[in-house]
């Protein structure tokens, strides 16, 4: 009888406990979860770019390769990933006379800001304004 009292009395003072509990430990969650988010994307995002300067140097270093044949490259990879808002630089220029020689480093670089590939846009904007991925690939021309 008196044990039953007690749990009935006990309840009834940590009514709202949880809920409590929740409203504090709720925002950390999230913030960490969607930072998790934020960061797999960029990672992802950095994979892809990666592959794409890859896939662009590979064109790049073909004998007769114009600049138009890697940007088209690059191009098709990313619109495959969905990733717009990027830009491309080939140093040094394909279009250059005389074109790069054989043994020359042919430099293919990918870049995208940060803003253009965030999914949540639940981070402080601040944190990330003006930051940038990049992905470069050298390889020698044939």
């Amino acid at each position: 009888m008196i044990l039953s009292h007690f749990v009935k009395h006990g309840r009834s003072n940590r009514r709202g406990a949880a809920a409590v509990e929740f409203a504090l430990v709720a925002p950390v969650f999230f913030v960490f979860v969607f930072g998790i988010i934020e960061f797999g994307r960029a990672l992802m995002v950095q994979q892809v770019m990666v592959n794409a300067a890859r896939a662009g140097a590979r064109m790049a270093i073909l004998c007769g390769s114009t600049d138009a044949n890697v940007t088209t490259t690059i191009s098709n990879y990313m619109s495959a990933a969905q990733i717009s808002g990027y830009s491309t630089s080939i140093t040094p220029d394909l279009g250059t006379t005389p074109p790069p020689g054989s043994g020359t480093a042919i430099t293919v670089k990918v870049s995208v800001p940060w803003s253009k590939v965030t999914w949540t846009g639940f981070l402080p904007s601040e944190w990330f304004t003006g930051k940038t991925i990049t992905s470069s690939v050298v390889m020698i021309h044939e």
